[in-house]
């Protein structure tokens, strides 16, 4: 069985030459949730953008259910995957139901069926369909803007989720939160989610599998349990990274020089 969403050599290269990503290969299977981790500026966001040909790659090529992204249609490619992003990108000057139902708006979809839609997701997201639809985005606060985000991104019942970083602009407990409500949420759907995010907490908690990429290349990828035991250094040196509050809060740590 082919896969959900694969990248097969997949370079992108800008006017100077420099790649941004260099030959990148990697398979998504259906029904899973890959987290792409690493540094500002190593491929991260252009790799997920050429799933949906936001990014032409320069060279290799995107696959969906085995069939090249060229050979779709660039409306319906970008219709059947769901994107969110980290400030929502919501449309200002729309109430919430329209903001959700706007892909079934374009897809001719009667306002009785997109009205039921977005009831239907507003409650599958945590929002009271009896509180928010009429609502505009700024009567909500962030994590409600995200939770509206991700509505929107599912009302297509798309095969494929594309998630930049959508949850990093939260205050932490709003953020655990959302990434509670998206694990609960993934467990009831079969949706294949790539996940773009610099939280390796964030990453362990959501994905099955962690790809990390430096410079334009895969570095690794791993399974969950796999990525947590290896002592790959680049991986190494990214847990130390994240974590090093932990170490500084250890009981033998000294305040005064910064050192146990």
């Amino acid at each position: 069985m082919s896969a959900a969403l694969e990248f097969q050599n997949v370079s992108v290269a800008i006017s100077s030459g420099r790649l941004l990503l260099d030959d990148v290969s990697l398979a998504l299977e259906e029904g899973t949730v890959t987290a792409i981790l690493g540094r500002s500026g190593s491929g991260k966001t252009t790799l997920m953008r050429t799933a949906n040909r936001m990014i032409e790659p320069s060279g290799g090529q995107v696959l969906v259910a085995g069939t090249s992204v060229h050979d779709l249609s660039l409306i319906l490619l970008r219709r059947q995957m769901g994107y969110v992003i980290q400030e929502t990108g919501l449309f200002p000057h729309l109430d919430v139901e329209r903001n959700v139902g706007i892909v079934l708006e374009a897809q001719g979809k009667s306002r009785e069926k997109r009205v039921a839609r977005s009831n239907e997701l507003l409650q599958m997201v945590g929002l009271d369909a009896a509180v928010f639809p009429h609502r505009f985005p700024h009567q909500l606060s962030g994590g409600q803007r995200q939770r509206v985000g991700l509505a929107r991104a599912l009302a297509a019942e798309p095969k494929i989720l594309l998630m930049d970083e959508p949850f990093g602009a939260l205050d932490p407990l709003t953020r655990a939160e959302m990434q509670d409500m998206l694990r609960e949420l993934l467990k009831r759907l079969h949706t294949t989610v790539l996940l773009v995010t610099h939280d390796l907490d964030e990453a362990l908690y959501l994905a099955h599998r962690i790809v990390l990429l430096g410079e334009g290349k895969i570095l690794a990828n791993l399974s969950r349990d796999q990525f947590l035991q290896s002592e790959q250094p680049e991986i190494v040196a990214y847990a130390k990274a994240f974590h090093r509050g932990e170490s500084s809060a250890s009981p033998g740590f000294n305040r005064k020089n910064g050192a146990a």
